[in-house]
């Protein structure tokens, strides 16, 4: 060996999973800031692709993201009404409108461009195995897929 050490020699896997964690975000937020939408858009644009749901639904729906400061989701409904991405259906319902569908067809290919860019050079062996040993090391440390603890 001649001495020099390969980048993931000198950091550990700590370090790799907090920077990689934080750059995806950062490339995720940058690629829904390209459309002018937060991740709640998108949350929202992606449950009501598959049909009309409720205020209720929508809320439960996001209920693990939802912050004492904004206990619904309401807003960011409204906010997709006014873009006319979004049309209420009687009185508590909400559907797609075909502008929202165009909209989220192509939010979501700017997403699978990301993840594309984000997972080069890596093939699907690799990838899977990747997510094989965290799956494991995250259980290792208590996690239990009957009890997901959500987003961290």
């Amino acid at each position: 060996m001649n001495g020099s050490r390969g980048a993931a020699d000198r950091h550990p896997i700590g370090y790799w999973l907090k920077l990689v964690d934080r750059l995806i975000d950062q490339s995720f937020d940058a690629v829904l800031g390209s459309a002018a939408v937060t991740p709640r858009h998108w949350q929202i644009l992606n449950l009501l692709e598959d049909g009309p749901a409720s205020y209720a639904q929508i809320d439960d729906e996001a209920a693990l993201y939802l912050a004492p400061h904004m206990p619904t989701v309401r807003p960011v409904v409204d906010d997709l009404c006014s873009r006319g991405w979004a049309a209420p259906i009687g009185p508590d319902r909400v559907a797609l409108t075909e502008t929202g569908v165009k909209a989220l067809n192509d939010i979501q290919a700017r997403v699978a461009a990301d993840r594309q860019r984000v997972t080069e050079g890596i093939t699907e062996d690799e990838y899977r195995a990747t997510v094989e040993v965290l799956a494991r090391m995250a259980t290792n440390l208590g996690w239990r897929e009957e009890r997901d603890m959500g987003p961290v």
